[in-house]
Order: structure tokens, then sequence, then C-alpha cells
């Protein structure tokens, strides 16, 4: 059982080196998963969309280890994007900590509901979200009508009435 990894949690621009690299292995290793570079329907995420964007740190090391975004659907709504863990840390609680720092970070900027995707070949990535208490939801957006794509969602606060 590997340790899990002292962790530092950033919020860096997405334009950051570090975070661009990470994403660049993120979609590497999903375009050869799917054996296409055509598998994300829809805009990919951009510095215009992303409403925050971390990179996770071994804290003694100072080694990257993984990442995750925020991508503004609405007012009360973020989509969970580019959550990817470098293949040695992972099953380490890596990904679970990025995820509980995205939810924190979207609660303290009024969003309601976090919602996610995960393509046909993301088997660990629908065990993710639901491991995360996210539930499963009809597909939504450019993901509607998307064979072997599952969208999932999680209320992270009450609405309140306006």
């Amino acid at each position: 059982m590997m340790h899990t990894p002292r962790l530092t949690i950033k919020e860096v621009p997405w334009s950051n080196p570090v975070g661009a690299d990470l994403r660049a292995a993120q979609q590497a290793e999903l375009d050869a998963r799917f054996g296409t570079a055509g598998h994300e329907p829809g805009p990919a995420p951009s510095a215009a969309d992303m409403a925050v964007f971390l990179v996770a740190y071994e804290k003694s090391s100072g080694q990257p280890l993984g990442c995750g975004g925020l991508r503004r659907l609405d007012e009360a709504t973020a989509e969970i994007k580019r959550v990817y863990v470098v293949p040695y840390a992972r099953g380490s609680g890596v990904s679970a900590a990025i995820l509980a720092a995205l939810e924190a970070k979207a609660l303290a900027a009024g969003y309601v509901e976090l919602r996610a995707e995960a393509g046909s070949v993301q088997a660990d990535g629908r065990r993710f979200y639901e491991r995360g208490g996210y539930l499963p939801v009809p597909n939504f957006g450019p993901y509607e009508g998307v064979e072997g794509s599952r969208c999932y969602a999680k209320v992270i606060a009450a609405a309140v009435p306006g």
C-alpha cells in the first residue's frame, strides 16, 4: 500500500507551465485509451472559461503530482475538468485531495452544484466520482447523445432563495 503523500495544493493560472504539462500528459493518456485525439465533445477548456485550476505538489520534494479545474457553466454550476494524477502517485489519495480542494473552491465561489463527465474508457474516472458522492445524471451540454459518456453531479451547497 502506497503512503498518502503530504500535499500542497496551489491555485495557478491556466497558463501555468506545470499545469500545462500535467494537462498534456492527461490528454496523451486519454488519446492512447480512446485510440484517437478527437475524444472530447465540445470545446476544450480554456483560460477564458476555467474559474479555478489547481496543481497538487508533494510537500517535501515539490514534485507536481496532479491537477484539476472548474469550468463555469452558469452562476450556480461548475464542471470539473482535467483531473489528473501522475501514474506513480495513483491510489495514494492525491485525486481525492484535489477533488476536495475543488469542492472547497467551488463552495467559496458560490457554486451550488458541481458536474463531471467520464468517457467510455474511463471506468476509473466513473469510480472516482461515485466514491466522491457524485450521482449519475442525464448527459448535459456537449455530452448529450454521446455514446459511452456518463455524467455526474453533486450538490455542494443549499440554494439560497433569491
